[in-house]
């Protein structure tokens, strides 16, 4: 052996050998993990900042960055019912890099209650997962004497006129709900929409309309206070949250369930093996401790599901809701 390379052996040790290795080796954990904080995720949703589907995409985004190692970057684009942020995520490329954070209207009330959609939520989107559960609950005011569900549908019953129902708009799950409790109670109970759930809840609050179903997430502020009174809960099981309030069914009022739900979506062509990833990624998301404990005690219950199963719920919840919106004739403003 040449005298040199003897040398260059005798120079080079195992043990500083090892740790040149393990120094090339943290080089190339440093460039990839350059490379995924380079990489960014839209979170996109189609309300404005402040409400609740903007406050989970908020709590999912770091800890969803995490998880897919890049930076979750959330984009709001309001209006349409969520249906602009909608058409924006079908007509990204479907590379699972542009997700769409929504509730149950925009992909399961809104292909019924309107003529024309500038997308299709089963053609132009691609299921990730369930994120959360955000239950209905029947609230009055606190002045009302009516204790509980039942007690409510009595009293209109026996009112020539029924009872009146505020909701946050036209085609709303509180508004669709609501029919539904008409429907199953056979009660005159009489429409009143407003633009936005803050002035339907002030007019509950004052007495000027009976009753309104709303999400959990936005009453129990005014239910802690005082403020509203929940008389039920429109879901198959009592809230963690509110676990004195009684199901609906459980007061004999059946087939009220209103699951006002979120999930994400990704734009149609996106691999079968990308959305699967996608999942599991919300999924170890909504298993982190802080995150699981930040959404429930803010009214919503984290509940991760495959892509086959967000695509089975929204076929549900679509049958569901078009039997009534055709039952009632609504229209979408």
């Amino acid at each position: 052996m040449p005298l040199f390379k003897q040398q260059i052996q005798l120079r080079v040790s195992p043990r500083r050998r090892t740790l040149v290795q393990a120094f090339i080796a943290a080089l190339a954990v440093g460039n990839h993990t350059a490379f995924a904080q380079n990489k960014t995720v839209k979170l996109v949703i189609g309300f404005a900042p402040g409400g609740p589907v903007d406050f989970v995409a908020r709590v999912l985004s770091e800890q969803l960055g995490r998880e897919l190692g890049a930076q979750v970057v959330v984009e709001n684009r309001a209006g349409a019912n969520a249906g602009i942020a909608a058409e924006f995520v079908a007509k990204s490329a479907p590379d699972g890099q542009t997700l769409f954070l929504t509730s149950t209207g925009a992909v399961a009330i809104n292909p019924v209650l309107y003529d024309k959609l500038s997308y299709d939520p089963v053609r132009d989107l691609t299921p990730v997962s369930l994120v959360v559960n955000t239950a209905e609950v029947f609230v009055v005011s606190a002045n009302n004497p009516a204790t509980n569900a039942v007690e409510f549908i009595n009293a209109a019953r026996g009112r020539k006129d029924g009872a009146t129902m505020a909701s946050s708009g036209i085609g709303s799950v509180p508004h669709l709900a609501m029919e539904l409790l008409a429907d199953v109670t056979k009660v005159t109970l009489r429409h009143v929409p407003y633009k936005g759930v803050a002035p339907a809840i002030t007019d509950v609050i004052a007495g000027h309309v009976d009753g309104l179903f709303i999400d959990v997430p936005v009453a129990l502020g005014h239910i802690r206070s005082g403020k509203l009174k929940a008389l039920g809960m429109a879901a198959p099981s009592r809230h963690p949250m509110l676990p004195d309030v009684r199901t609906l069914e459980e007061q004999g009022l059946r087939g009220v369930d209103s699951n006002n739900w979120y999930g994400i979506y990704t734009s149609k062509g996106t691999p079968v093996a990308e959305a699967e990833r996608l999942s599991q990624a919300v999924k170890r998301t909504l298993e982190n401790d802080s995150v699981r404990t930040r959404l429930l005690a803010s009214g919503v219950e984290p509940a991760p599901t495959t892509p086959a199963a967000l695509a089975a719920l929204q076929k549900t919840d679509t049958e569901k809701w078009a039997r009534i919106i055709k039952l009632k004739n609504i229209k979408g403003e």
